[in-house]
Formats: C-alpha cells, structure tokens, sequence
C-alpha cells in the first residue's frame, strides 16, 4: 500500500481539512491501484524540536511521497531521500510579522496533545531564524532530482516570486506554477496536485 505524509502550515494540525481532502482523494475515491494511505503528524511549534521529529516519523514511515504546505513545504524541503512536493513554501516564516509574533495564539485545528493554545516567544522566533540560515545545507546531487514546489500564481502569503526563484537556485527545473492560492484547495487537490503527483509514476 503506497503512504503519503502530509505536512501541515502554522498553527495547524495533522486533523485539518486539508488532510481529509486529501484522504478523500487518495483513498475514498481512488481506484485500488493509486490508492494511498495518508499520515499527518501534528508539527511541533518550536522548529528545532519539530525537525528531527519529523526525520525521524519520516524515516519510521517511509512515505512514498511527503507533501508539505506552507510552513510544512519549508520542512519538507529538509526530508532527504524522500520524493516530496513543496506547495507555496514558505522558508521564511521568521519574516512574517503578521504570523509569527510573539504572543498566545490559537491552534486552527484539533491537535492530538488536547492543547487549544500556544505562546510564540523571542526564543521560537529566534530558533526558526537559525533553522531558516541552514536550511538548504547539505543537498545531496542525487536529492535534487527527489524535491518538487509547487507555486501559486495568485498566492498573496507567500510570494512566488520571492521564494520560487531560492527554491530553483537549489533545485533547478524541478518548479512548477498553478492558478491558484496560497491554501491546498479542493480544486488545486484535484486539479494540480493528483495530476502531478500521477506524473511522477509513484501511484
């Protein structure tokens, strides 16, 4: 049975409607043979404590494709050795003022700890800057051709114009565009994603 991992944006959860969309997708309306199951891991807020756990659920999982979007896409990108789709990446979240500032925030999503609430400090804000500088380190020549981003044209969250352009200085031909915006959709699910994913024979 083919798995796929999904990595969800801030103050998400591995219980969003993405995540149901894409089980709908990939599983309820799949003929047996594309279909796949999918694992969506509630990302922990601190980035230095959710990238080695996201290694090492990745490495216990053993995906056949890992998607990540938004906040999810930026550590996708770091998931070597893994086929992985990058949607509207955002590698800079410490940039993003209006997001990431410190202060309670609610969880969007039902989160498997109970929590409804988490405190973005100095500290978070300053751990996601370190991760952020080393977060291209140490990209295999064979990894290039595994990691794929997808790119809305009418994303106003995450400019493609900004982060298209560092994700092909890394991984050079493997970008996409799409009509569309900054969330994984239904549309965008059906339309972009499931095409693409089919394109690279792993279903």
């Amino acid at each position: 049975m083919k798995k796929m991992m999904y990595l969800h944006g801030f103050a998400s959860s591995g219980a969003s409607g993405t995540v149901e969309l894409l089980r709908r997708e990939f599983w309820e309306k799949a003929d047996a043979s594309h279909r796949a199951v999918v694992v969506a891991p509630d990302i922990p807020l601190d980035p230095l404590v959710a990238l080695p756990m996201l290694n090492a659920f990745a490495a216990r999982e053993r995906p056949d494709i890992i998607i990540g979007t938004s906040m999810g896409g930026m550590y996708a990108q770091q998931l070597h050795g893994f086929a992985r789709i990058c949607v509207n990446p955002s590698f800079f979240l410490s940039k993003k003022y209006d997001i990431l500032f410190v202060g309670r925030h609610k969880w969007m999503n039902r989160r498997k700890d109970g929590e409804t609430e988490f405190h973005v400090t100095k500290e978070t804000i300053e751990h996601f800057r370190e991760m952020e500088a080393h977060q291209f380190d140490g990209i295999a020549d064979e990894d290039r051709a595994l990691c794929h981003g997808l790119f809305g044209d009418e994303d106003d969250t995450v400019l493609a114009s900004e982060t298209r352009p560092l994700f092909e200085r890394h991984y050079p031909g493997m970008s996409s565009s799409f009509p569309g915006g900054h969330r994984l959709n239904a549309h965008v699910v059906v339309h972009t994603l499931l095409p693409y994913i089919r394109s690279l024979n792993l279903f």
